[in-house]
């Protein structure tokens, strides 16, 4: 069009259309189609966006020149230009920079994640190693706390169970004569030995059953009540004594004859020693453990359920199984420092494109309202304010201008 044109009219669009010189040798070169593919992508990554904001600046410049002329403040629209094209200048510096900030965050966030991702994963594995040594210490610390026995119920099925154990192998094969005589047929101790068991151990379990219901008697004072267990202690007392300490002190007997020459123990002295040891033991696991476990243990079998006093059952209640404090407050400082640092990649993302972006629409602002609509640099996210505020900022500057 210009070559058909000759003059002051030549010269006149030479300057009205500048722009048309150079804006496709720009666009062409900013777009690198026939370049490598990394000189394409470095030349779409860094000239692209500033190559269009030049060309947009350049056509809004000459429209906007164009319009001096019934402008009443010329003066200050003019200088608003030159501005924009200072904000401009700067905005496409920032963006250049920007895109190597964002990449030196992006390798700082990504070398603090992996930090992270090893600290939590070393920090996981003693949570785990840890893990038995405070679940140990935990319930160490709910059975000294507790209200509950657990102690004492332990220990008093333990001992029962040891008892049924030592008894179950003096008695085998008592039993399995007895039997074998009875059924005319040779049985085997492993047929004999866990059904006895069973039995002994019920029977144990029953004569601290007995025992703890005669001290509750005599403690309450029934007459009734005392004279009624003490028949059936003294039965519970026979049965033990003829059927199993017995077998207990005549598995000693040849220990005894060892040490001295014609040894006869007797029924009588066998009973009374019998009874002396079911004593003693009866006394001393009662006192120790056995006199707080079974009266817990009645309670539990009989569906009473366990008393628990007021005072304590209104403690707070704590987590039996629980994280370290260490490691939930480890995990909150990494969490608020992804957060943060999240913010920062997308604010380095973000603010450099747009910044160019905002200094092009500043030309087309001035063009129309004589006003920027941005304040260039973005420093910060809250600098890209919401559209609603901007309209209202766009619209409101030509009312006083």
């Amino acid at each position: 069009m210009l070559t058909d044109t000759s003059g002051v009219i030549k010269f006149i669009l030479s300057i009205l259309l500048f722009a048309l010189f150079f804006q496709d040798s720009f666009i062409v070169f900013a777009w690198g189609a026939e370049d490598t593919l990394w000189l394409m992508l470095a030349k779409r990554i860094f000239l692209l966006l500033p190559v269009f904001a030049i060309i947009l600046g350049c056509w809004v410049t000459i429209g906007s020149l164009i319009t001096v002329i019934i402008r009443h403040n010329r003066r200050e629209f003019v200088i608003s230009l030159f501005i924009n094209w200072w904000d401009l200048g700067k905005s496409i510096v920032a963006f250049w920079g920007g895109i190597f900030k964002f990449v030196f965050y992006l390798a700082a966030g990504l070398l603090g994640l992996l930090k992270i991702f090893i600290l939590a994963l070393w920090s996981l594995i003693q949570e785990i190693i840890f893990m038995p040594f405070r679940l140990l210490g935990a319930a160490g610390r709910g059975l000294v706390r507790s209200p509950v026995p657990w102690i004492a119920v332990f220990l008093t099925l333990l001992w029962c169970l040891l008892e049924a154990v030592i008894f179950t192998y003096v008695m085998t094969p008592l039993v399995v004569d007895t039997f074998s005589n009875i059924t005319g047929e040779q049985l085997t101790e492993g047929f004999v030995r866990i059904p006895l068991f069973i039995f002994l151990l019920f029977i144990v379990l029953g004569s601290y059953a007995v025992l703890s219901n005669m001290i509750e008697a005599v403690k309450t004072k029934n007459i009734s009540a005392i004279i009624g267990i003490g028949v059936i202690e003294i039965v519970a007392l026979f049965v033990e004594v003829v059927f199993l300490y017995r077998e207990f002190v005549d598995s000693l007997v040849p220990w005894f004859a060892q040490y001295s020459e014609k040894f006869e123990l007797g029924m009588f002295w066998t009973l009374a020693i019998a009874a002396f040891v079911w004593f003693g033991i009866r006394s001393l696991s009662w006192f120790l453990f056995a006199e707080h476990g079974t009266p817990t243990i009645l309670s539990i079998i009989q569906g009473k359920g366990l008393r628990i006093e007021k005072a304590v059952a209104t403690q707070s209640k704590t987590g039996y199984i629980s994280i370290s404090s260490e490691f939930m407050a480890k995990i909150k400082e990494d969490t608020s420092w992804l957060q943060s640092k999240g913010e920062e990649l997308l604010a380095a993302f973000m603010l450099p494109p747009l910044q160019v972006v905002a200094a092009a629409i500043n030309f087309c602002t001035v063009l129309i309202t004589s006003h920027n609509l941005f304040a260039l640099p973005f420093k910060t996210m809250d600098d890209i304010k919401l559209a609603k505020p901007l309209v209202e900022k766009a619209a409101r500057k030509p009312e006083t201008a």
